[in-house]
């Protein structure tokens, strides 16, 4: 099955930038679209965007469009969310997900990384 591997978490400054990577392993030819979430401590999972790994198209939270941006490395099997001018409320645990190809839901899910922006 697919698995995923999140990387590029840390401490990083109010207005600083981080570049999260997802690494796709397994039968990533069943997957249709790849999307980041994250939790804070204390709330809920929040959609954060999404890249349809076919064709590239991307869709973001309103809390992060502007500042974070999505790519795909197909031939890396790797998804990318780069984050700009972060926030302290940007502070959570990040985790990406795939959605296989008629699915209605993430299928599978990394292990999360870590941001946390200092103020």
């Amino acid at each position: 099955q697919v698995q995923l591997v999140e990387s590029g978490g840390g401490l990083v400054q109010a207005g600083g930038s981080l570049r999260l990577s997802c690494a796709a392993s397994g039968p990533t030819f069943v997957i249709y679209r790849v999307g980041w979430f994250r939790q804070a401590p204390g709330k809920e999972r929040e959609y954060v965007a999404y890249i349809h790994w076919s064709a590239g198209s991307t869709d973001y939270a309103d809390s992060v469009k502007g500042r974070f941006t999505i790519s795909r490395d197909k031939s890396k099997n790797t998804v990318y969310l780069q984050m700009n001018s972060l926030k302290s409320e940007d502070t959570a645990v990040y985790y990406c997900a795939a959605r296989h190809i008629g699915s209605i839901t993430y299928d599978h899910w990394g292990q999360g990384t870590q941001v946390t922006v200092s103020s």
